[in-house]
């Protein structure tokens, strides 16, 4: 990877984002903007190369509020539909860019996508469809552009999802079993974005603790905590309670590092 790295948190939130809907919690009716989380995802690029890892249904928005207007890849963490319903919007760069939007992804991914975007893959589209290109990945290190990536596997109770490791920053979400194979690629990681969905324990997601004993192992120099529900609590009070160097992330955070 050549330059510097730039990492900005298009949103931070589970499934059902926050506030959810008909919900009237204290975090869901908080004022405060960092407790406004739109469903996960990231930015990743560098002076050269832009890439979105994952397209939940808010990447519209997402893309919007950012002011993205190149786009050179989309990469896909699994198939589950908060991270990959906004798939139709990149035709709005096929039109700009007048080019296929290359998606990296694995088979399994790929299955998912066919299936519920068939009408982007037929044989006859219609006009106005997305137009797509499908690189398949597995575990091994891959390039797009002059950004390196890393796969890391990890667990979402039996469904395997990739995390990545670009340079010195982690990127892991959907999970809640790392095997110590793949947690040695995030050793010596500068900084480290992990999932903690919430305070109870959870049947595929860490919850707080459980990532905060994880970061406790790694030892980055900054943890932020990512896909987080309303169940977490508000942000203001959650982060008061972190150990020090970590922090829970929110929409628009933008992480810069050489």
């Amino acid at each position: 990877m050549a330059g510097s790295l730039k990492i900005t948190f298009l949103g931070t939130g589970t499934s059902q984002g926050v506030p959810v809907i008909a919900c009237d919690c204290e975090v869901c009716t908080s004022l405060n903007g960092k407790d406004k989380r739109l469903r996960s995802s990231i930015m990743v690029e560098t002076a050269h190369t832009r890439v979105v890892i994952d397209t939940g249904p808010d990447f519209r928005q997402q893309m919007l509020r950012e002011q993205v207007k190149t786009l050179d890849a989309v990469l896909f963490t699994h198939e589950h539909k908060d991270h990959v319903a906004g798939l139709d919007d990149v035709r709005a760069f096929n039109f700009s860019q007048k080019t296929d939007m290359p998606l990296y992804c694995t088979p399994q991914v790929e299955t998912a996508l066919r299936r519920e975007f068939h009408y982007a893959f037929a044989e006859k589209k219609y006009p106005g469809v997305p137009n797509l290109e499908l690189k398949t990945i597995g575990l091994e290190p891959f390039s797009i552009g002059d950004l390196h990536f890393i796969p890391i596997q990890v667990m979402h109770h039996r469904l395997p999802v990739l995390g990545f490791r670009i340079g010195d920053f982690c990127y892991v979400t959907d999970a809640n079993y790392i095997a110590p194979e793949e947690l040695q690629k995030m050793e010596g990681a500068a900084v480290i974005a992990l999932n903690a969905l919430r305070l109870e324990p959870h049947v595929s997601h860490f919850n707080l603790a459980e990532a905060v004993s994880l970061m406790h192992h790694l030892q980055p120099k900054e943890a932020w905590f990512t896909h987080i529900s309303h169940y977490l609590g508000r942000h203001e009070e959650v982060s008061q309670s972190l150990p020090k160097g970590m922090q829970l992330a929110y929409d628009g955070l933008a992480l810069e590092f050489d």
